[in-house]
């Protein structure tokens, strides 16, 4: 039997165990520990029993991890470095348990989840940190060009969540280097992203206009910025909202806390606004989701999957909180419809899916109006953001005429 304990690391001397996973003959199993109980504060309430029985993880359909620890694996890239890490090493990634990988993180995660002990990494030069050599072989694995896998794209590219190219940076002023780890004073934990295949060659500037519109239609949204290169690279960074310096929070995607598949996308907007409501017991998050619901059918974003949108725990008070926004960007969705559909509508929701969804999750028709009203109004400016980001005048005029005609509520 494999075992892994598991910590909740709030910072550098301060990582109390959570409790203990295991793996036997294919099955996952987790227990809480005693301590742990004893503290009152469960970490994924809606499926993962918080209780001193052992747990045997059943729903197989979602995953091979309980949701709580799936949200510390990476997806899509991530995943990709970290296959071709064991390649490397002469092992069968289809052959590598969730455990494994899971050590592999150590304490190298999103979050405030560590695995003990962390199997040992080969150390890394952060002396010399070059966005642009990192973007460059990051298109060589994408290409599958790349014969052998620079080590700081490894290390800072192994852990974030999404399927684009990314990296996690310290950044102090002009001053880069890798964010896996806790950072020297006055740097800051970000994430900066490059291109996949398919994005356009301005993918950076496009979610910088994104993230600007965003914010102008009343959305949280954590500092932005693009970091630009000598050699004409622009790419966009945000701020991470996992940490405060290098205190570490717990962040839990809804995705996971229901144990909805992202990949499969069966979800509608009336769940995130159950959850909203329920996790956090805030009238404001729920409000503050659905004026995101409002953004995403206005903007045209129909990437809006279960795991674009998580939450916070106070570890102090007990208290969730809708996270800040983010991955806002301009896509079709599968099929062209969202991934999460509204009311059941995925390919054309309009008001009156939107107000009967607010009307479902408490609001009132005049908050409702006033929230389409606010986003309307932003995404009637484009133009201004596509044009300070850098967009192409072609691209954001492709963009804008993507945008449905919400018409403006009586």
């Amino acid at each position: 039997m494999k075992k892994l304990s598991v910590r909740f690391t709030r910072r550098p001397g301060d990582s109390p165990p959570v409790g203990v996973l295991a793996e036997d003959r294919g099955r996952i199993y987790f227990e809480y520990a005693p301590e742990f109980l004893s503290a009152g504060q469960s970490l994924s309430p809606l499926r993962l029993p918080f209780e001193g029985a052992l747990f045997q993880h059943a729903a197989l359909d979602f995953g091979p991890l309980p949701g709580l620890f799936d949200d510390s694996l990476p997806d899509g890239w991530g995943l990709l470095l970290m296959d071709r890490h064991f390649r490397s090493l002469d092992k069968n990634p289809a052959e590598i348990s969730p455990l494994e990988r899971l050590s592999w993180l150590g304490t190298r995660t999103m979050g405030a989840l560590t695995y003990h002990p962390p199997l040992e990494r080969d150390g890394v030069d952060d002396s010399v940190f070059d966005l642009h050599e990192l973007a460059l072989r990051s298109q060589e694995v994408l290409a599958g060009d790349a014969v052998e896998l620079l080590p700081q794209l490894l290390r800072a590219g192994g852990s974030p969540g999404g399927a684009r190219p990314k990296v996690l940076v310290g950044v102090k002023g002009d001053r880069l280097l890798s964010g896996e780890d806790d950072l020297p004073e006055g740097f800051q934990h970000w994430i900066v992203k490059f291109a996949a295949k398919e994005d356009a060659v301005d993918a950076g500037p496009l979610e910088y206009a994104y993230a600007l519109m965003a914010r102008a239609a009343g959305i949280d949204m954590p500092p932005v910025r693009l970091f630009e290169t000598s050699q004409g690279g622009r790419f966009f960074g945000v701020k991470r909202f996992d940490r405060e310096d290098n205190r570490r929070l717990h962040v839990h995607t809804f995705g996971n806390l229901i144990e909805s598949n992202f990949r499969v996308p069966s979800a509608d907007y009336a769940d995130l606004l159950k959850v909203a409501s329920v996790l956090t017991g805030n009238h404001q998050d729920v409000l503050r989701a659905l004026r995101r619901m409002v953004f995403n059918v206005s903007a045209r974003n129909r990437d809006d999957h279960v795991k674009n949108f998580a939450f916070i725990l106070n570890d102090a008070s007990g208290d969730w909180t809708l996270s800040p926004a983010y991955d806002l960007m301009h896509a079709p969705g599968p099929g062209g419809e969202h991934s999460m559909t509204l009311a059941g509508e995925g390919k054309n929701p309009g008001l009156a899916h939107i107000f009967r969804l607010a009307g479902q999750a408490g609001a009132s028709r005049s908050q409702a109006a006033a929230v389409i009203d606010e986003v309307r109004a932003a995404v009637d400016g484009w133009k201004g953001f596509a044009e300070q980001a850098g967009v192409s005048k072609a691209r954001s005029r492709e963009i804008e005429a993507s945008f449905p005609r919400l018409s403006r509520p009586a």
